[in-house]
């Protein structure tokens, strides 16, 4: 991790320091609020559209899920080497990317937007806003996406046979919009879909599933039953035959 991100990382976490002294319900629903946007930004834009490239959107909606993703402190260019690059091959349309005078824009001045909003909340709702919009808000992200490398690999159940340690938890399921299902996304990277049965709540496919009905989410990718059956598990496969 570069001095940059380990330098934002501490200050919002000293920012948390302050929480408890600078409570209020307005903050709440404003770190509530900005958890979702930028949490939703980075799992439907960076991790499903631009790494996976997994749906596809209209240019105008595209470049609007990626700015909800910058008010999350980090950027696509070197999101999985940072959360989550497990084959070395998730990015490797970054050079796409670079190609366009949006995401250069964003890659050079995507920490001039966080500061911006920390202003805009200071303005909005002084020193409680900026410590629960920015530093509960930021830090609870981080952990959470952190987790999805450490936790859900460590904790769950395994459905398919991906030949690693990652898991699917419920918990981060929940937490993280859908990518805690982390097994269903190594076996079927991908997916649009990451929590594959119906009872797998995935708040970012809901969302895609949204915009491809209304005719914004096109080339939506899925896996096959047939796919599905190559990856099972011998002892799943079985239960499920019988």
């Amino acid at each position: 991790m570069d001095l940059y991100h380990l330098t934002v990382l501490l200050a919002v976490h000293c920012l948390c320091l302050l929480a408890p002294f600078q409570f209020t319900w307005g903050a709440l629903w404003v770190a509530i609020s900005l958890y979702l946007v930028s949490g939703m930004g980075v799992t439907i834009s960076y991790h499903r559209n631009l790494a996976h490239q997994s749906f596809k959107v209209p240019k105008w909606l595209e470049y609007s899920l990626a700015y909800c993703a910058v008010l999350y402190v980090n950027w696509a260019f070197d999101y999985h080497s940072r959360f989550g690059s497990y084959d070395g091959q998730l990015m490797k349309n970054v050079g796409d990317l670079e190609c366009q005078l949006y995401y250069r824009f964003l890659h050079y001045t995507y920490f001039l937007h966080s500061i911006l909003l920390g202003v805009a909340l200071y303005v909005a709702g002084g020193l409680p806003f900026v410590v629960w919009g920015m530093g509960v808000r930021v830090v609870v992200v981080s952990q959470i996406t952190f987790s999805i490398n450490s936790i859900c690999h460590t904790w769950g159940k395994q459905i398919w046979d991906t030949g690693d340690a990652s898991k699917n938890n419920w918990l981060f399921g929940l937490l993280a919009f859908g990518e805690g299902w982390h097994n269903n996304h190594h076996a079927f990277e991908y997916s649009a879909r990451q929590g594959l049965e119906r009872w797998q709540i995935d708040t970012s496919w809901y969302v895609i599933k949204f915009l491809q009905v209304v005719g914004l989410a096109t080339d939506v990718k899925l896996p096959t039953e047939i796919q599905k059956k190559r990856k099972a598990l011998a002892k799943n496969s079985i239960m499920k035959d019988k």
